[in-house]
Order: structure tokens, then C-alpha cells, then sequence
């Protein structure tokens, strides 16, 4: 399977212990920082997957305002709880970049929800990666061009799984078609944990 030019698979980066250790800190980040369901700009369309986000910034959506980075929970007012060191050592180990990633997009994913073909680009540092970590029952990933138009092709990302979107890469349109329940126990309730490390400021 050959990636668009940027792309990276790194199946199974993460073994099982490691992920263990990474759904307790999540557990924690949630604890603080609750997960909610966000809704589309223009719409107010609920999406179908619930998130939340840990780091100094945090991507948001609302009907108003639409995408955008903020430093507080639009639900809590609180600030954002800070990002799990295992975060930002995977961060140093993979991304290739010296700066520390400012946020951590945590999204969960029930049997049903999905997430659109869409490009991550409400950063100003479109030189920095989007590190993206796979917790939980297996997806269907798809990534396509830099037009929504252009071809796309799928995989699977299984539990301890990480794609990397950088470098000519960086703005591939990408998403999740669909969610396989039952294929992984790492999560008492089943779904599956997506968490994408994001540096928004230069």
C-alpha cells in the first residue's frame, strides 16, 4: 500500500502495555476535563463522535464561532488539563519536530460514529506534524489528496497503531469511515480513543 508523500503507518508502535498505561492518563484527562459533544459551524449539527483535549490549547467547534483553538473547556470554563508525559515523548520520538506539540484532540468513538473526509488545518504551523494515536477497537482509515476530489484509499488502524500526517502530507484530506466493534478489550465499554498532538502556534 503506498501512503500519499508525508504519510506514515507505524502499526503496533505502541504494545499493550504502553496502551494500558495511556487509556489510565487519558482516564485522568477526561476526569478533569469532560467529554462533550461538539457541533458543526453553521449547522449545529452534533458530530458523532464526543471530545475533549489536554495540552495548553484545544480544538473546538461550535455553531457561533465554528473551528478554532482555545485555551479553555467551552462546557467547564477550566483550563485544559496538561498533556500526558507519554504524549509528549511520543511526540519527541516520532514527529521530527522541535517544538512540543500545544494540543491533544481526544476523541471518542462509539460502534456508530464516524468522522468525515476533512484536512486539519486550523493551525498556523502547518510545518509542524499531526500525530495520530489509535486506542480501542479497530477503524477503517481513509486518505486521500489535497483536493476532496482526489482519489482515496483505506486501511484499517488497529489499537497501539500511529499515523503520522507531515510534510508534503500535512493537508491530505483524511477520516474514519467506520468502527469495528468487539476487536480490541482495551477499553472496558469498547469504542475506540483517538488522540491527535497538534502544535497550532508557530
Amino acid at each position: 500500500m503506498l501512503l500519499p508523500n508525508g504519510i506514515r503507518h507505524l502499526p503496533g508502535y505502541l504494545d499493550h502495555p504502553a496502551q494500558e498505561a495511556l487509556v489510565e492518563a487519558i482516564r485522568a484527562v477526561v476526569a478533569e476535563a469532560p467529554l462533550y459533544t461538539p457541533v458543526m459551524p453553521g449547522t449545529g449539527k452534533e458530530m458523532s463522535v464526543r471530545m475533549t483535549n489536554c495540552g495548553s490549547l484545544g480544538w473546538v467547534t461550535d455553531k457561533q464561532r465554528g473551528y478554532r483553538y482555545q485555551s479553555t473547556h467551552p462546557v467547564t470554563g477550566h483550563p485544559w488539563p496538561a498533556m500526558p508525559q507519554q504524549l509528549l515523548d511520543l511526540w519527541g520520538d516520532i514527529a521530527g519536530y522541535e517544538k512540543s506539540p500545544e494540543a491533544c484532540l481526544v476523541n471518542f468513538y462509539g460502534d456508530d460514529a464516524s468522522m468525515g473526509l476533512h484536512q486539519d488545518r486550523d493551525e498556523q504551523d502547518l510545518k509542524a506534524p499531526v500525530l495520530s494515536v489509535s486506542l480501542g477497537n479497530t477503524c477503517l482509515f481513509r486518505v486521500g489528496g489535497l483536493n476532496r476530489n482526489d482519489r482515496t484509499l483505506s486501511f484499517k488502524l488497529a489499537s497501539g497503531d500511529i499515523v503520522v500526517l507531515g510534510g508534503e502530507g500535512r493537508l491530505c484530506f483524511h477520516g474514519v469511515d467506520r468502527i469495528y466493534p468487539a476487536t480490541s478489550t482495551l477499553l472496558k465499554n469498547g469504542g475506540r480513543i483517538n488522540l491527535t498532538l497538534r502544535r497550532v502556534q508557530p
